[in-house]
């Protein structure tokens, strides 16, 4: 239909605002769908596997099944009455139900290629709104005047003159063409991702620039798709050129580190590392900022330039495995064999200490009080933390040197009274 048909529908709906039969339309169309909110439900939960590996979900139904049901049954219905009612409010319903459709079919198709973006269940309801308003001013015959009081709105940018309405069109079409490109880059990312014996890192960065680079071609065709000229865009980029001179020079920094640590590896996924005050777990690495989670669960937003720009302590670049020490003090009258060995048989006791190489009890030195020794091992895991691992071992040895009557000496005072002699 077009702008005319729907026009003379509307009225003709206002006209049955006095008939009789408005009821049993409007009884027609609540029962029409409340049987697709129970089709909806009776399909809720089913997996219906389609060509190849794309099935319908249970997210799927959800979005995509009360519309289409809807739809079908108000055109079922509206070919049934039409002899015997009037079937007006029918055909204003199927526009919407069509838009609703469609609607939720474009932005399941983009959350299950975009996965994790929060903002489009916010982005979907605004977008619904804005379509179900140009649909309700195209049935009511009010989108042509609109158009021409937008058009009437004439403002120049630069060279170019341009109108509300066509800034309008240049914004529709810039987000279908940034959607598209997201959904694309979803794509690739998906791809990558289910690629065999590709670096992280590697896939990191691809997914990242084909997203950038897909976003910038979606730019650069949506724009003169409404003949907005490029050139016009010159004046920002030179306001954006003097923002990163100015103020915006720490977050470019930033951005470009994050590309540098992805594309040198030399900080990859699951390292451990320590920078400056903050040690731990590296779980994600941004183009902003790379996450370090420490043992306590604490997670630490470290800036890349940070990391590119200062020294980085990485425990696992080469060889995840550690050496790991504990400094334990006995008395000189102990059996410093044997205490050596409590040492090493300590250590071994624990499965996160590697055989290989095997603990090592050291004499450290002699001090004032005991001598000094220490008791070297290996761990792979130090992503697990050392604070657990040296508190079993030192438990351990205690426990041993209880057994073994080793002393561990410790401070103490000895306060003598001089009796004074001496006689005034």
């Amino acid at each position: 239909m077009n702008g005319s048909d729907f026009s003379s529908v509307w009225q003709a709906v206002l006209s049955d605002l006095r008939q009789p039969d408005l009821v049993w339309q409007l009884a027609a169309l609540a029962a029409c769908l409340l049987l697709a909110k129970l089709g909806e439900r009776l399909l809720r939960g089913r997996q219906l596997p389609v060509a190849g590996r794309w099935e319908i979900d249970r997210g799927w139904l959800n979005r995509i099944a009360f519309p289409l049901l809807a739809l079908l049954l108000v055109w079922l219905a509206r070919g049934l009455l039409h002899s015997h009612i009037h079937v007006n409010l029918f055909t204003l319903a199927l526009p919407l139900l069509a838009s609703l459709a469609v609607i939720r079919l474009v932005f399941y198709v983009l959350r299950f290629s975009l996965l994790g973006a929060t903002w489009l269940a916010q982005f979907e309801r605004v977008f619904s709104l804005l379509v179900w308003g140009v649909v309700a001013l195209h049935i009511t015959g009010l989108l042509p005047e609109l158009i021409d009081l937008l058009e009437s709105v004439k403002f120049s940018a630069g060279k170019q003159k341009l109108t509300l309405w066509t800034v309008l069109q240049g914004i529709v079409a810039l987000l279908v063409t940034v959607l598209g490109a997201l959904w694309l880059a979803g794509m690739i990312e998906a791809r990558l991702n289910a690629a065999v014996g590709l670096d992280g890192n590697l896939r990191a960065v691809l997914a990242r620039l084909s997203k950038a680079l897909l976003i910038l071609l979606g730019i650069l065709v949506g724009l003169p798709m409404v003949g907005i000229d490029l050139t016009t865009l010159s004046v920002f980029g030179g306001a954006l050129g003097v923002g990163l001179g100015m103020g915006l020079q720490k977050i470019a920094s930033n951005y470009v580190s994050g590309f540098i640590i992805l594309l040198d590896n030399s900080i990859r996924l699951g390292n451990v590392i320590s920078v400056g005050n903050d040690r731990g777990e590296v779980t994600r690495i941004t183009t902003r900022y790379t996450v370090l989670k420490d043992v306590t669960g604490v997670e630490s937003l470290v800036p890349n330039e940070l990391l590119v720009g200062s020294v980085v302590r990485n425990e696992s670049y080469s060889n995840p495995r550690v050496r790991l020490m504990l400094p334990v003090q006995i008395g000189y009258g102990s059996d410093l064999e044997q205490a050596m060995a409590i040492l090493v048989a300590a250590a071994v006791a624990q499965p996160r200490v590697l055989p290989d190489p095997a603990p090592m009890a050291l004499v450290a030195g002699f001090a004032d009080s005991g001598i000094n020794l220490e008791v070297a091992f290996w761990v792979a895991d130090p992503e697990n933390g050392a604070g657990p691992l040296r508190s079993a071992i030192n438990l351990a040895i205690w426990h041993g040197f209880k057994q073994a009557g080793i002393e561990i000496p410790f401070p103490q005072r000895e306060v003598r009274v001089l009796k004074d002699t001496g006689h005034e």
